[in-house]
């Protein structure tokens, strides 16, 4: 672990600030607010500034939740990040997603060629930083400009959280499932 969760008895203004708003206050302590975001505080404006943008894109977006795990899930997995892999399980699970679902993820392999086609932006974009005319064409067909862009920052922002997940060495949370 190279940045830990900040301590409890270092939680101050700062943080109670970075938090006010975007989580009850019942949940301005470690134990509930869990490893990432404890870790993330570490640096409360950077935190605060980040749970916006990413509150949107799981409470705000125009993006379907279930389309939104499937995306978030395969970005876990690309990027190898278990904590959001495991973090995102149960949630893709609670928007709809099949155990059968999540398997095909991790393979790449799945029958509905919507899901395919959002795996395919998934891995064009963590590869080429782009999605290819073909597969926009595939979500056109699905989604309105406004979901596609949605689409895409999830993607990026989830691929941007794995890499500092990653390099801070952020651990699961004693009540994250083992998954895979």
């Amino acid at each position: 672990m190279r940045v830990a969760p900040l301590p409890a008895d270092q939680w101050d203004d700062g943080v109670t600030k970075a938090l006010d708003g975007l989580m009850p206050q019942e949940r301005h302590n470690p134990e509930a607010t869990g490893n990432l975001v404890a870790t993330l505080l570490r640096h409360p404006k950077l935190t605060r500034a980040f749970l916006r943008f990413n509150f949107h894109l799981l409470y705000g977006s125009s993006v379907p939740a279930r389309i939104r795990e499937l995306a978030v899930l395969r970005v876990a997995h690309l990027t190898k990040c278990e904590y959001e892999w495991r973090h995102h399980v149960n949630m893709g699970r609670e928007a709809g997603l099949s155990d059968e679902v999540i398997d095909g993820i991790t393979r790449g392999e799945l029958s509905d060629d919507l899901d395919r086609a959002v795996l395919t932006a998934v891995d064009e974009l963590h590869h080429d930083s782009v999605v290819s005319d073909d597969t926009w064409s595939a979500l056109s067909a699905h989604f309105d400009e406004h979901q596609l862009m949605d689409l895409v920052f999830t993607i990026g922002c989830y691929g941007s959280l794995a890499m500092a997940i990653n390099t801070f060495g952020v651990e699961p949370d004693s009540n994250m499932e083992a998954e895979r």
